[in-house]
């Protein structure tokens, strides 16, 4: 009896995984793919932004969503938020670049 109880309980988990799963995995309207795909799109530019010396790239916070690139945060100067949106829309998978940057002398 012990073991009929076990696996009941275990098909019941099983159950209730395969049902809430796929509500996890489509959080916010998108896939495994285009979660990784934004993932991976904002570690390329982050690091790209960290990595260039005319870039202050702390001071710039990435959002990615669909392959759409939004940066905010301050910056020194005009320039140096044209470069990083330069950056940014070299990386590959990039559809678009957004900047709400603000500049601060």
């Amino acid at each position: 009896m012990i073991r009929t109880q076990t696996k009941g309980r275990a098909v019941v988990r099983l159950l209730a995984l395969l049902v809430v799963l796929p509500l996890v995995l489509s959080a916010c309207g998108k896939s495994i793919g285009e979660r990784i795909d934004d993932a991976t799109i904002t570690a390329r530019v982050k690091t790209a932004l960290l990595n260039d010396p005319q870039v202050a790239g702390l001071n710039i916070d990435v959002d990615t969503s669909l392959g759409v690139v939004t940066l905010s945060g301050v910056v020194k100067s005009q320039p140096e938020a044209q470069r990083a949106v330069q950056l940014a829309g070299g990386i590959p998978g990039v559809r678009n670049v957004r900047s709400t940057l603000q500049v601060s002398p």
